[in-house]
């Protein structure tokens, strides 16, 4: 599967059934080519273009199922927000 595959994919936690957003991003291991986490923007609102906003990261043994049009995950997302410059 190719990167600009995932990023059409919307990203779903299991636990609570939230979307989170889609793919912007991979971490992956530089030696072994392996991919570590996936980064997720998390949604905004009407003035998303003039401030940051948070991220997730989900480590891709967190994900349960890659389909067709969305990717599967779970985990806790107080605990996989990282934390950007607040708005105001």
């Amino acid at each position: 599967m190719k990167f600009t595959e995932l990023r059409q994919k919307e990203v779903i936690n299991c636990k609570d059934c939230m979307k989170l957003g889609c793919v912007a991003d991979l971490d992956f291991d530089t030696c072994s080519g392996q991919i570590c986490g996936l980064i997720v923007p998390e949604p905004v609102g009407l003035f998303s273009n003039f401030c940051k906003s948070n991220k997730y990261y989900i480590p891709f043994c967190d994900v349960v199922r890659i389909g067709p049009d969305i990717i599967l995950v779970d985990i806790c997302p107080d605990n996989a927000v990282i934390r950007e410059k607040d708005c105001g």
